[in-house]
């Protein structure tokens, strides 16, 4: 009768380690799961901004002739000045 004790004990020590293995696996892996979700949460913001940045370029191509797109474009990045006009800067102390 005791070696069934024995047997029992062992076999029930057996399960609650592979019960406290299991469950540190498991929290392991939601961790694991709760970053790959945030990281992906943070791709797609990224693939959006992404996107809206190719449609701005996509709708300077296709306007690259409008002479409205080119004046603006000339005085915002190139600083030029349409023939009589007059450049003022602000000068802060």
């Amino acid at each position: 009768m005791r070696r069934r004790r024995r047997g029992s004990i062992f076999t029930k020590l057996v399960v609650l380690g592979l019960v406290v293995y299991a469950s540190v696996t498991l929290m392991g892996l939601h961790g694991q799961i709760v970053n790959a979700q945030e990281a992906r949460t943070q791709m797609e913001r990224t693939v959006e901004e992404l996107q809206q940045i190719n449609e701005s370029y996509q709708r300077e191509i296709e306007n690259r002739y409008d002479p409205e797109t080119i004046e603006r474009i000339a005085r915002d990045r190139l600083g030029l000045v349409m023939p009589g006009e007059r450049t003022f800067y602000a000068v802060s102390n």
